[in-house]
């Protein structure tokens, strides 16, 4: 088979994804067989799952639940991956769409026994979790969501409207929103353009090109608010008679704080501490209003480069960059990271119909993760490709993991990707000595920490209220009015919002596809920040310690992988340390004025 997406002439790399699939629907034919007869396998031992089930029976079912869920990891990342790489090509929606059902069948079929282990005695549970091996975590993880569990049949319902419920709105959701078209002048030319294009203008030194590319971003987007708000009401509405209604949650977030094993009281001191400073980043926005030469920044300069452009830089010379960095910090890391380009797992190379933005898949523990980014030479691309790198290292360096508990918990798999991208811009300082330079870096590096700190917190205090008002019937406009609000009170005096912004919410995938997540984003920033800070004071001792961090993947929780590095999560002054970092960062830029 010839590679998926390969393009000879491209001097981007494309990835193959023969790794995983050669032939679309021979191997799904092939791989559906096999699930099938694990399937079987599981089911003959139903029976035997009671209270009195030896050991032997026990490991055999969890073998046969680990069988199962590589070989659906394995169809589920193709069909998601293939469809990611053109999602204007109608046979890979189809095949996305023919393994979603196909793996909504097999999830319904094995259901039988999360329930059956839901339903023992914690006495009965104690004696068997000695023979769970690595897959101890995620029993425990069952063990106390148990108390959210339906019966059987309901849970069996719900598996399979789910499939064509809030997962296929979520597809509908890409395939619309990646189909909008932009039109954007540029220069004396209107120009017919992707999201992903028409974003890289958003940054662009010229202030009318910003503005412009903003407007036409929120324009066509309000223009289908109808469409998109009902889609989002509909989240929202489901999320409620699921999670809430129907299992008991006590609150919609709860329902993430749950499942990402995160005390409230943690969440909340996260959420307080970036609300309270907000200030810091208007502190920096004063501060680079000056850099720019403006009395006051509006929200079309929020993204504005300095005065000094950086130069393109090739993607030949971008993954050097990225590979040093780590390779200074860890012979290992860089080492790692290097799978990734080797075994054609990057596609960087833009292209209509490819999903917009960056992402990394791991997919199995032996495998290497694929990666996603859309290169246009930018350095902001350089900061993103070493993000989605270091998540490729957290994968493969938990490759001795279960599947069970190889992925890390939400709040921490941000960690190695902004710890990286860390990494890369003190390197980038270190070797750079002229002022304009380094100002224009700091404010690049600033720009992409308000945007994943700050951005995101607030995203999650919208979601909160917007999950309040629609359950009490409020119109999109009263959320729109919400969100306005929420920017005026993150950017305060120091930067003009425009009316228009009020619709930014409906452009955040996020909130769509995955209600609360956004704060992992927040806690995994500052968190790394504070390891970072941590490794600048201890130098290279602190490096096993970390490498142990990333290496045990998913396999206990946040709190308890974190105590080894002295971290509390649930007090306020741990994530001031984080902003203490950015505090200093915007000290250094303050000397380059």
């Amino acid at each position: 088979m010839t590679k998926q997406g390969h393009t000879v002439s491209s001097p981007l790399p494309t990835w193959d994804l023969s790794d995983l699939v050669k032939h679309p629907l021979r191997d799904f034919t092939r791989l559906s067989r096999q699930l099938e007869a694990s399937v079987e396998r599981l089911e003959q031992l139903r029976d035997h799952l009671t209270p009195s089930v030896s050991s032997e029976t026990f490991q055999a079912a969890l073998d046969c639940l680990e069988t199962i869920a590589k070989l659906s990891a394995k169809l589920g990342a193709f069909a998601h991956l293939w469809f990611a790489e053109n999602t204007k090509n109608q046979e890979a929606r189809a095949f996305e769409s023919r393994v979603r059902e196909r793996l909504t069948q097999i999830h319904t079929r094995t259901l039988f026994f999360q329930l059956w282990w839901q339903s023992l005695d914690d006495e009965v549970a104690d004696k068997l979790l000695p023979y769970s091996g690595d897959t101890r975590y995620y029993l425990d993880t069952l063990r106390r969501l148990r108390r959210f569990r339906l019966s059987e049949p309901e849970e069996r319902v719900l598996s399979v409207k789910n499939s064509t419920g809030r997962e296929a709105l979520d597809a509908l959701y890409g395939v619309f929103t990646s189909g909008l078209t932009f039109r954007l002048r540029i220069g004396s030319r209107v120009r017919a353009l992707t999201r992903e294009q028409l974003m890289a203008y958003v940054q662009s030194p010229d202030a009318r090109l910003r503005k412009a590319a903003y407007d036409q971003l929120l324009t066509v987007y309000a223009s289908q608010r109808d469409v998109l708000g009902e889609m989002y009401r509909t989240v929202v509405q489901d999320w409620k008679n699921e999670f809430v209604a129907l299992r008991g949650y006590p609150s919609p977030m709860a329902v993430r704080n749950f499942t990402n094993d995160i005390p409230e009281e943690a969440v909340e001191a996260l959420l307080r501490t970036c609300r309270s400073s907000a200030k810091l980043f208007q502190r920096y926005f004063r501060l680079k209003a000056a850099i720019l030469n403006k009395r006051t920044l509006s929200r079309y300069d929020l993204y504005a480069p300095t005065r000094t452009s950086l130069p393109r830089i090739s993607f030949r010379r971008a993954q050097e960059m990225v590979i040093g960095a780590y390779r200074r910090f860890s012979p290992q890391f860089a080492q790692l990271i290097t799978r990734v380009l080797e075994e054609h797992h990057l596609d960087a190379h833009p292209r209509p119909g490819k999903m917009s933005g960056a992402f990394c898949y791991s997919v199995l523990p032996r495998l290497t993760p694929y990666v996603l980014v859309n290169f246009t030479g930018r350095p902001r691309d350089v900061a993103t490709l070493a993000h989605e790198l270091g998540h490729a290292l957290h994968g493969l360096l938990a490759r001795d993991r279960s599947l069970f508990t190889f992925h890390p918990s939400l709040p921490l798999a941000e960690t190695a990707s902004v710890f990286g991208e860390q990494l890369l811009m003190e390197t980038l300082l270190n070797q750079e000595r002229r002022k304009h330079i380094r100002q224009a870096l700091l404010v690049a590096h600033l720009d992409d920490l308000y945007a994943t700190v700050i951005r995101q917190a607030y995203f999650v205090e919208f979601e909160r209220l917007a999950h309040r008002l629609a359950a009490e019937g409020a119109t999109l406009d009263r959320l729109a009015d919400q969100y306005l609000a929420l920017l005026h009170e993150q950017f305060g005096e120091a930067l003009h919002v425009p009316e228009i912004f009020r619709w930014e919410w409906l452009t955040i995938p996020h909130i769509f596809a995955s209600p609360f997540y956004c704060y992992a984003y927040s806690f995994g920033n500052l968190l790394a920040l504070a390891l970072y800070r941590q490794y600048q004071q201890e130098g290279p001792a602190f490096v096993p310690r970390y490498g142990a961090l990333l290496a045990a993947g998913g396999s206990q929780s946040p709190e308890h992988l974190l105590r080894p590095l002295g971290v509390d999560i649930t007090t306020t002054a741990f994530w001031e340390q984080g902003f203490h970092h950015i505090r200093t960062i915007i000290d250094e830029l303050e000397r380059t004025v």
